[in-house]
């Protein structure tokens, strides 16, 4: 019988990017919650792509911390090109048609209103992934000594 193992190695750089993930999970999802519990009938389009970069934060965050889990490499590469295509899209749109967005959400403007880290932070995701793919090892059996 032979087993496959994946590994994936947390460097330094991963763990920034993790903790820089999953502080913006965190801040986006306690964002998109307050708007739309309080005024969801204001901006409705705005306060609903919060919650989707929230639950994109939070599925990219955990991609990244199991990416060496069979699975969850494809999932982290996923949440990561998803997240950059909508802070591009939603940035263009905010600006060129603004009436879509009566308010901002995470995204608006290519995330001007966090510093542009949700539009910096995916091309950091996407270098990470590149230069750590999970490493494969298979093992044999052990030799059965008669």
């Amino acid at each position: 019988m032979t087993t496959t193992e994946t590994r994936q190695r947390m460097t330094g750089i991963g763990r920034v990017l993790v903790i820089v993930y999953a502080v913006m999970a965190l801040a986006a999802t306690g964002r998109s919650f307050v708007q739309i519990i309080r005024r969801f009938d204001e901006a409705p389009l705005a306060y609903s792509l919060s919650a989707l970069a929230a639950v994109v934060y939070i599925i990219a965050t955990l991609g990244l911390v199991l990416a060496g889990r069979r699975g969850w490499y494809t999932v982290a590469w996923v949440a990561i090109v998803f997240e950059l295509a909508g802070v591009l899209i939603v940035g263009a749109l905010s600006l060129t048609a603004p009436e879509l967005f009566q308010h901002d959400s995470v995204w608006s403007v290519f995330g001007r209103g966090y510093l542009f880290i949700p539009l910096v932070l995916p091309m950091f995701g996407i270098w990470w992934l590149r230069t750590h793919r999970p490493v494969v090892r298979t093992t044999a059996p052990a030799e059965v000594i008669a």
